[in-house]
């Protein structure tokens, strides 16, 4: 019987073996079927196993032979239309096959993988409509796909190496489950490979426009990506299926407030909140959205709002705090204190409480409590991300080795000569959110905000597709020519004039983590300015200590390695003052706060901007700011931050070793 088994058993085990061996191996399942018909002569369920084996092994001619007339003799049996419909397509004829397949779907609805199927001919035939119909439909139906339970709760469970194999087998036989690919991307997303998350979401999309969800998802990648106007118009196809979906909403108002359009951003979490009056979150949003329009009372009131509707929602405590003029009571004290009691409180929720009770408990003169908290806080945190501050000191090493003065030189007089970019690059808490506020007081200078558009260049220039690969940057700089230095240029003009609203011929560009790039600005960009906000090492570095931060910064969470980011970030620069001297401008943090009319003007020199009283009244200006220091730059020079470190300087040791060179380099500038 070349390796067939003898039926086992009774006729509907033997049955029930036949089929299972379909999936495994469809030859076998021919022979089983085969014995089955011998024994039971023309039985419906070994005819079609035998014709589905066919079918699974390509030879059109005899699963047609077979399955034909069987679904002539059966015309109310699903699977005979369905595995017919099969034979048909294998066959090439997509036409017959879409028949018997919709003949399938409308004895059972439910039956994802006819939907799926019916989907594939339909794109075939040119019928977008009705295979999109037909996708949407196979989603639906797949929500009880037993084979997709598995990935499924090993997705829940975070087994993300189990969820990945699982869902890849299972699209090596259904490349187009559109659900199982969407999972992928999550799986991917996950993982930060957000390139191949929006590969398979974009595939997803392809095969079925109206899978909402997907586009959803693909939004949400594309932000992570800092493509906030791509994710935008993903958002705007969800709205016009959907004007009412909250979630779409919501995400809309976000992406607008990140693209500088801050008032809309406010009006559309004000319609939300209108509909949904008890949704904390959305209130917690909406309070982001007033402090970046200035709107400080109103902002501080939302984040009350969220407190009471979600006592156990630390981040709306950490907004407070995170305010800097705000100064919580005994009674919010004692109510922060009591959440962190609780057992159930998610690990989000507890550092976020122990931030706000550090910056609580550093108001109220309980300087000792207060480091405990911003201890406990950080290191949470730092429990949770992955930082590697080797790659850091590598990546500085390498720039230092591009970068010398002939590898300059000879790239002269490449690059966008376009003036209009104004970079001010650093550490985070050196204040420049302040030397932005001043600049933008320029009539000749627009403020945005932290832009993401230099990072970007750098993710693409480096050519990783996982956190894992090794990045192709800076070394791919010598690689470029003079035009490819200048597209990169003209590239970064193009993203980032989203960003400029008002016409003014100069805008800055306040992203602290650009120090890493300021060889890359300088030969893409020549003509752009680049200024060097600094702060005591110390002062500085224990302010980002206390600083939690949504996103990015990862090297913030630890004394040691915090104190190590500063030596190579003044390291970098120090190397930059030798091969470019002159070229970055440094504006020391203590100095603007003593010296204000000094160093404003030294600051529009540099710029090539003529003096302008309003720079010396930043304070006064109405535009929306979007970091932690929001407040402040709201009010006269701010000087109460000069010496805080100092209460805390019996617990800072580590930070004071791991600064090193850095620190003493900074005493010697004092001292001289």
């Amino acid at each position: 019987m070349s390796g067939a088994q003898e039926p086992v058993g009774t006729l509907d085990v033997a049955l029930a073996h036949a089929a299972k061996l379909l999936v495994s191996d469809p030859a076998l399942a021919a022979e089983q079927a085969g014995e089955i018909l011998k024994v039971a002569p023309g039985h419906p369920v070994a005819t079609i196993i035998l014709g589905a084996s066919h079918r699974a092994r390509g030879d059109a001619p005899k699963a047609l032979a077979i399955l034909e007339p069987l679904a002539l003799e059966y015309p109310g049996w699903v699977s005979t239309h369905y595995e017919l419909g099969l034979a048909l397509g294998l066959a090439g004829d997509s036409k017959a096959a879409v028949a018997e397949l919709q003949a399938a779907v409308r004895l059972k609805p439910a039956m994802s993988d006819a939907w799926r199927a019916l989907g594939d001919h339909l794109t075939a035939l040119g019928e977008t409509e009705a295979a999109d119909a037909a996708y949407s439909a196979h989603i639906k139906a797949s929500t009880r796909d037993p084979r997709l339970l598995a990935p499924a709760a090993a997705l829940c469970e975070g087994n993300i190496p189990v969820a990945e194999h699982l869902l890849r087998e299972h699209l090596k036989r259904f490349p187009t489950d559109v659900v199982a690919i969407r999972m992928l991307a999550e799986v991917a997303a996950r993982l930060g490979r957000y390139r191949d998350s929006e590969t398979l979401l974009l595939r997803c999309l392809e095969l079925a426009p109206g899978f909402n969800a997907a586009r959803h998802n693909l939004a949400l990648v594309l932000q992570r990506q800092d493509r906030f106007a791509d994710a935008l118009g993903e958002v705007e196809t969800l709205l016009e299926a959907d004007p009412g979906d909250t979630g779409g909403r919501n995400l809309k108002a976000a992406l607008l407030g990140r693209l500088g359009d801050v008032q809309q951003s406010v009006e559309i979490y004000r319609q939300v909140l209108d509909q949904y009056p008890t949704h904390p979150k959305v209130w917690h949003s909406y309070g982001h959205a007033l402090r970046t329009a200035g709107r400080q009372p109103e902002s501080i009131a939302a984040y009350r709002r969220t407190v009471e509707l979600s006592p156990g929602f630390g981040e709306a405590y950490w907004s407070l705090a995170n305010l800097k003029t705000l100064r919580f009571s005994a009674q919010d004290i004692e109510q922060m204190l009591g959440q962190l009691d609780r057992d159930d409180l998610s690990a989000d929720d507890r550092f976020h409480f122990h931030f706000a009770l550090g910056k609580a408990l550093e108001d109220a003169g309980e300087y000792q409590q207060s480091f405990e908290h911003y201890a406990e806080g950080n290191r949470l945190r730092r429990s949770v991300i992955l930082y590697d501050g080797d790659a850091v000191a590598d990546r500085v090493g390498q720039t230092k080795a591009l970068f010398t003065r002939e590898f300059i030189e000879s790239r002269t007089g490449n690059g966008s000569q376009a003036p209009d970019p104004i970079f001010i690059v650093g550490m985070p808490r050196a204040g420049s959110t302040l030397l932005e506020q001043i600049l933008s007081s320029h009539s000749s200078v627009e403020g945005t905000m932290e832009l993401p558009d230099i990072g970007a260049i750098v993710r693409d220039l480096g050519g990783r597709t996982d956190v894992d690969d090794t990045s192709a940057y800076p070394g791919v700089l010598a690689t470029l020519d003079g035009d490819q230095l200048r597209a990169l240029g003209e590239r970064y003009l193009d993203s980032t004039r989203v960003q400029r609203k008002t016409g003014a011929p100069y805008f800055v560009d306040k992203n602290p983590n650009n120090w890493m790039h300021a060889g890359l600005i300088h030969v893409i960009l020549p003509n752009a300015k680049i200024i060097d906000a600094r702060r005591h090492p110390m002062s500085c570095c224990f302010s980002v200590f206390k600083q939690h931060f949504a996103r990015g910064n990862r090297f913030s969470y630890d004394l040691g390695e915090l104190g190590r980011y500063f030596r190579d970030y003044t390291d970098l620069m120090a190397h930059f003052d030798q091969v470019l001297p002159g070229r970055i401008h440094r504006a020391i943090y203590e100095n603007v706060v003593e010296v204000t009319d000094t160093e404003v003007r030294r600051l529009l020199d540099y710029c090539g901007l003529p003096f302008e009283e309003g720079c010396l009244r930043f304070y006064e200006n109405e535009r929306a700011v979007r970091t932690a220091s929001s407040e402040q730059v709201r009010q006269p020079i701010y000087r109460d931050a000069l010496e805080q470190w100092t209460r805390y300087q019996p617990w800072l040791g580590p930070l004071e070793q791991a600064l090193g060179q850095a620190l003493e380099a900074w005493s010697r500038s004092e001292s001289g």
